[in-house]
């Protein structure tokens, strides 16, 4: 019975996750580098621990929600968090990270008879906040069964997309994805706006046409057309574009691997990239900041 659960990696998503699990009732014992998002999670109702191994100590799942696959493995193999856990104990990896990088920590997780699935997400921070997300999990059936109680905790929509490794293809997928439509989208608004058209009526049109995406309905990029998503704000928050630029990444790599075509996924790359560059702490914005790519209000 899963009760006991060691969360590592409290940042913009992981914190409210690891909120969400405390709320349905499981112990949370987190971890995190981060003392204002310690203190974010103790809140929550999460113990704070002082490192993963403290967090892990009588753990029934370890889950974690780190920013990159050197950082996972770390964690898990070269710190040695693997060998200190009780065989059975379920390990969830929910970053996105490399399929490789999935199978190498499946395999170290199966010498130590620990059971392992990489659970990537999607859905972004307000959906992490309630308890929304999207799970792409990888790894056997029975496992991905048993982590279900978990998951439905912190999320809405649980996919079993195949063993070890199809949760990070699936997310890498996705993401990669989400980037063209993104900039697809930025780019349709910022052409409307510069031959008079409202962004507000232009979007409205577009969500009732074919044109319609995710960008558009949930995360509209454009300042002042919709509340609530990073473009009200500056585009502070959310999902930040060098996560973006490291996700492209891991999807070139993949597509790199297996001679698979994807220039779109290649320019989208080359576009956050001359974005990042371009902008005063651009790698540090949501992605939905592409906008300014293609217009800037003092531009005219």
């Amino acid at each position: 019975m899963l009760e006991h659960i060691a969360f590592i990696g409290l940042g913009n998503m992981g914190g409210p996750m690891a909120a969400n699990l405390a709320k349905a009732g499981f112990k949370v014992s987190a971890f995190d580098l981060s003392p204002a998002a310690q203190e974010r999670a103790r809140a929550a109702g999460c113990s704070i621990a002082k490192t993963p191994a403290e967090a892990a100590i009588g753990a029934d799942a370890v889950i974690s929600m780190l920013p990159n696959g050197d950082i996972c493995e770390s964690l898990y193999i070269s710190n040695g968090l693997l060998a200190a856990l009780r065989p059975g104990t379920l390990v969830i990896d929910s970053s996105t990270v490399s399929p490789a990088t999935s199978r190498r920590l499946a395999t170290a997780a199966g010498k130590h008879q620990l059971r392992f699935i990489d659970a990537p997400v999607s859905g972004g921070v307000a959906a992490a906040a309630a308890g929304k997300l999207a799970f792409m999990c990888g790894g056997d059936a029975d496992t991905v069964e048993a982590a279900r109680p978990l998951l439905a905790a912190m999320g809405a929509n649980i996919f079993r997309a195949g063993d070890h490794g199809s949760g990070s293809v699936a997310k890498i997928c996705n993401n990669m994805l989400l980037a063209v439509h993104m900039i697809g989208t930025a780019e349709a608004l910022a052409l409307g706006v510069q031959n008079g058209m409202d962004p507000k009526v232009l979007s409205e049109i577009m969500l009732k046409s074919s044109g319609c995406n995710w960008s558009l309905e949930k995360y509209n990029p454009f300042p002042g057309v919709m509340e609530g998503v990073p473009a009200s704000r500056g585009y502070q928050g959310g999902f930040m574009v060098n996560l973006m630029l490291k996700d492209l990444g891991l999807a070139l790599e993949a597509a790199h691997s297996t001679g698979a075509s994807t220039p779109m996924g290649s320019l989208a790359n080359s576009l956050y990239a001359l974005f990042r560059q371009q902008e005063a702490d651009g790698g540090n914005l949501d992605f939905s900041g592409i906008q300014k790519l293609f217009y800037k209000p003092s531009a005219g």
